[in-house]
């Protein structure tokens, strides 16, 4: 859009203030209306010759430069590179002071500026205020969650009150007021943050209107000072994710009422590192269900069903111990079929942050390859040696992350890879224990949002998490239950948008549902699961699971 034909206000005469303008003094830089233009021409001492009255939607964009310290008469054209860039006109030039310096044309910065100032404008119009409306509405969201959360939780902790009758009820009454104090600093923390992230959109829609009026503007010299705030804002704050308490029942005990009616666990306050990406997935707080729902089952074709992996428009990539793998969408029809010269198939399937497919193709015990499946055509990414690949999975940066043995069996570890490079080893723990068992089986691994490195052991019956620097934080070895009686052996490992870590466990026909510090939240052992084996969360995060035997892929609905 012309700024000069816009109508957005409408322009009226500089003389008589109060009629709308017709024509413009391109000498005097002047609007004026019909009635205005006679008096203007014949009103000073400039005289009529020098004014230049043309209509006012024909006007030049003329420069208002400012006047010269030194030379009052004259215009500041120039800017002097060797005297701090300061402002001079034509004579200053040619005197003493200026002599054999840079000069650059003030046009020319002015124009410079322009182009940074637009480009500012739409950074903030397009990138960087958008991001902070995102920001501000999780938290708004988070906030507006907060009630049905903890009403949640203050029902579980009513159900199990009612179980002790009247000889715990001020022992309930003592925790909901604990939770009640609790949910009141959550509010807090949340309610600083958002007022932090108003204030600072409150300053970016200061920065776009004075952007926006000096976008118009014609006035040199704030131009040629403007200095460019789009670095200040850039620099995103930590995004907050504060976690609800969870309530933890035991076995009643009268002895010890207080105790065992359960625990509160302390309210968490999580921050990360904010990034601009365009592919960044919904992190809006995501409750568990009460049932999770069975949505479809897809039938794959494979013999022994073991791998599956999302897409990030839903659709799924899926293998077994045959050389095909297929990508079928979300409706579980088939969309693509790879074949690949390996007879039992990929170890391990994974997508990269470029949307292409990774295989994991063991050769022999000591040596394997990562190739790339990138528009139908198959390329070697890297190769390797000496220990026997297992699992893998790709980072949030980009990087592989892999579940090595070694050649005699005895030794397990993982290895970060960025490109072909080996960045990084995660063997043992600060005592020099191993972190993972020493065998051939499978070790599924995923990173977390948090950047936890999560690895089910399945000859341990553990999951093991460590963080990104691999410092062991937790092992989970399962809970023993009147219908889940057998020790954990998990297979797939996942995690979706909450932290939340997803393990598909054998021998007891179920997926635990851990939280982030590896306590225990939830089964989902009601949607009929046959020999659970792989795993994936898409984008919405709807759970995939493979079953080995029955050559099925079952998208289950776990979460709101």
């Amino acid at each position: 859009m012309d700024p000069q034909n816009s109508a957005q206000d409408v322009h009226r005469c500089d003389l008589c203030e109060t009629a709308i303008v017709h024509s413009y003094c391109d000498f005097c830089h002047v609007n004026l209306c019909m009635l205005c233009v006679i008096d203007h021409i014949s009103d000073g001492y400039d005289g009529y010759d020098k004014h230049e009255i043309v209509p006012f939607q024909e006007r030049l964009p003329t420069l208002i430069y400012p006047k010269c310290r030194t030379h009052s008469q004259k215009n500041c054209e120039f800017q002097c590179k060797d005297c701090d860039e300061i402002l001079i006109c034509s004579s200053c030039t040619a005197s003493a002071q200026h002599r054999g310096h840079t000069f650059l044309e003030v046009s020319e910065v002015y124009n410079t500026k322009k182009e940074i100032l637009g480009k500012d404008t739409k950074e903030f119009q397009n990138i960087i205020s958008p991001t902070y409306e995102e920001i501000a509405l999780d938290l708004e969201n988070q906030l507006a969650n907060l009630d049905g959360g903890y009403e949640k939780l203050t029902t579980t902790m009513s159900k199990q009150g009612e179980q002790w009758h009247r000889e715990i009820d001020i022992t309930i009454n003592k925790m909901k007021t604990e939770i009640s104090e609790i949910k009141i600093k959550h509010r807090d923390i949340l309610q600083k943050h958002l007022d932090g992230i108003k204030q600072i959109q409150s300053l970016i829609k200061e920065a776009l209107h004075t952007l926006k009026e000096m976008e118009y503007s014609t006035e040199v010299f704030p131009i040629i000072e403007y200095s460019s705030k789009v670095r200040e804002f850039s620099k995103l704050p930590p995004k907050v994710q504060v976690s609800l308490p969870t309530f933890i029942s035991k076995p009643i005990d009268r002895e010890k009422l207080c105790s065992l009616v359960g625990q509160i666990t302390p309210l968490s306050t999580a921050t990360e590192e904010n990034t601009w990406s365009p592919n960044q997935p919904n992190t809006s707080v995501r409750e568990l269900l009460d049932e999770p729902e069975l949505v479809a089952t897809i039938q794959t074709g494979y013999e022994k069903q073991r791998n599956v992996t999302c897409l990030h428009d839903g659709s799924i990539w899926t293998s077994g111990m045959t050389n095909g793998i297929k990508c079928f969408n979300t409706k579980g029809s088939l969309l693509q079929t790879v074949k690949i010269n390996a007879e039992k198939g990929p170890n391990d399937i994974a997508v990269d942050t470029n949307g292409d497919l990774l295989l994991l193709l063991l050769s022999n015990r000591t040596a394997g390859k990562v190739n790339k499946i990138k528009n139908g055509h198959t390329e070697e990414v890297f190769k390797l040696q000496g220990w026997g690949p297992c699992n893998l999975c790709v980072t949030s940066t980009g990087d592989l992350l892999l579940t090595m043995c070694s050649d005699d069996w005895t030794q397990s570890k993982v290895v970060r890879y960025s490109g072909s490079t080996e960045k990084q080893t995660i063997q043992f723990d600060d005592e020099g224990k191993p972190l993972y068992s020493g065998n051939q089986y499978s070790k599924y691994i995923t990173e977390n949002r948090n950047h936890d490195i999560c690895v089910a052991d399945w000859a341990a019956g553990a999951v093991v998490v460590v963080n990104q620097d691999g410092k062991l934080k937790w092992r989970y070895t399962g809970r023993l239950t009147d219908t889940k009686n057998i020790p954990i052996k998990p297979w797939g490992i996942t995690t979706d948008s909450q932290s939340r870590i997803l393990t598909a466990d054998w021998n007891n026909l179920c997926i635990h549902i851990l939280d982030q510090n590896g306590q225990f939240l939830r089964y989902i052992d009601n949607c009929g699961l046959e020999d659970p084996y792989g795993l994936c969360v898409d984008n919405n995060d709807n759970l995939f699971v493979c079953e080995y035997n029955k050559w099925n892929v079952k998208k289950i609905k776990y979460c709101t």
